[in-house]
């Protein structure tokens, strides 16, 4: 571990690009924390399973490379019954919910690492190379582009014609909507070393909500970047860098004016969005993939890839699906009475909400899923690493 550690040091790593680059020098080390072939306990093998509901395939595209095998945060969002996706050489698409056909298609040549958000007519996408794009939601055609302070790896967030994007050093930033102009930032320091990663932003009344790998969790005022409240998620423990790692890199979600967040090792929290004061904490669970929830449930894949139901009052575990172990799930999306994730071979597993139990199952690729499925009008929508988009609906 110490020449590790050294070997960090020697390469002048910097804040989320740290494993990235020693994944290259130090065989396994990426291994450690993404359930590979070096950790101790291999993914789980599928075993056959009584299906109890028959999944539909509705159509399936190509929409470029997608994250063309990087660690990279490229997600679908969904704007006026379209879904939009951008891969990794810059290709932006637009498509039909129902049918999936192209509604339009743009060539940014970009290396884009953080979108699609969308605001009032605007797809707004961030790059490795510190800009922000932003295009016409209809046409596809470019509206601004501007220089930022570094990589963007969240999902850029609008609200009331803000901008607001993360960036890998710690800054958020507020642009303007409508034309690109820079409202205000503000600059958090990163520890020197995290997983490549960064939770995307949320807003809430007004306060725009954002994750630190120092495992603080920060509010600031939407209009003018003013500093509200801080809150420690999670507390750093263990004598290395990399064992005290607790990055908040999951997205956090709002329900009824409270904040829930996941960490990587520091469990996961109940936060009051309006003060920051904690209402519950769990430090038993922890998630780097991220959270979701129904009306009175939370549902997360932790570290592990168990899936968990977490009551939302107390944040106790109700239920634990151990099927799944170490398959690198995605975070769980809910509709119905199911549960879908999916896993790093490709498949996507419809669990039962009520009790976790495996309802049934199809692969859609042979590449990793790393997206939260897109769930509107109770179809499934999947982006996988290598660009392909299928839309699923259960029977």
């Amino acid at each position: 571990m110490r020449r590790i550690l050294l070997l960090f040091t020697a390469l002048s790593l910097t804040a989320c690009s740290s494993l990235d680059v020693v994944k290259d020098s130090v065989s396994g080390i990426s291994d450690y924390f993404s359930g590979g072939e070096d950790n101790a306990e291999p993914p789980a093998i599928l075993t056959e399973i009584a299906s109890e509901i028959e999944i539909e395939k509705l159509w399936s595209s190509s929409t470029g490379v997608g994250a063309n095998e990087q660690t990279v945060k490229l997600a679908p969002a969904i704007y006026n019954q379209k879904i939009i996706t951008a891969d990794r050489e810059g290709l932006v698409q637009a498509r039909h919910l129902v049918t999936g056909d192209k509604a339009w298609e743009v060539e940014t040549d970009k290396k884009l690492s953080g979108g699609v958000g969308v605001g009032t007519e605007t797809v707004i996408l961030g790059s490795s190379n510190a800009e922000v794009i932003a295009l016409n939601s209809e046409t596809g055609e470019k509206r601004w582009s501007v220089k930022v302070s570094s990589e963007v790896l969240a999902i850029p967030t609008v609200e009331k014609h803000i901008v607001i994007v993360r960036t890998t050093d710690g800054t958020v930033t507020a642009l303007n909507e409508q034309t690109g102009a820079k409202l205000w930032s503000y600059e958090h320091a990163v520890p020197p070393l995290s997983i490549r990663g960064t939770g995307t932003p949320i807003i809430v009344a007004d306060k725009v909500i954002a994750g630190y790998d120092n495992g603080k969790l920060v509010a600031l005022d939407l209009k003018n970047g003013k500093f509200a409240w801080e809150t420690t998620i999670a507390i750093p423990k263990g004598r290395s860098e990399v064992e005290r790692l607790v990055d908040l890199d999951v997205d956090p979600i709002e329900v009824n004016d409270v904040i829930y967040i996941a960490s990587y090792r520091g469990g996961i929290a109940a936060i009051s969005a309006s003060d920051g004061d904690g209402m519950w904490r769990n430090e038993n669970i922890s998630s780097y993939a991220g959270l979701s929830n129904d009306f009175r449930y939370l549902y997360l894949s932790d570290a592990k890839s168990n899936v968990w139901q977490v009551d939302q009052r107390t944040g106790g575990g109700l239920w634990q699906q151990k099927d799944l172990h170490h398959r690198r799930l995605t975070a769980p999306a809910t509709y119905q009475n199911y549960v879908v994730i999916g896993d790093f071979e490709g498949y996507v597993h419809w669990l039962s909400s009520t009790d976790g139990r495996q309802l049934g199952r199809i692969q859609v690729t042979d590449s990793p899923i790393e997206n939260k499925p897109v769930v509107i009008d109770d179809i499934v929508y999947i982006y996988a690493k290598d660009g392909k988009l299928v839309a699923l609906k259960a029977k």
